[in-house]
């Protein structure tokens, strides 16, 4: 029974980790896009 309660509890930890990882990228390539735009051509 506590190994079903452990493996619950790794998965939700998995779950949570992933999630949190696919913010961060997803943050990182927003901000990526946004510095883009306001560049316009190049650097000057």
């Amino acid at each position: 029974m506590i190994i079903y309660m452990l493996a619950a509890a790794m998965t939700i930890a998995m779950l949570i980790a992933t999630a949190f990882g696919i913010h961060q990228e997803t943050q990182r390539l927003r901000y990526r896009e946004q510095k883009a735009r306001t560049d316009g051509f190049g650097r000057r």
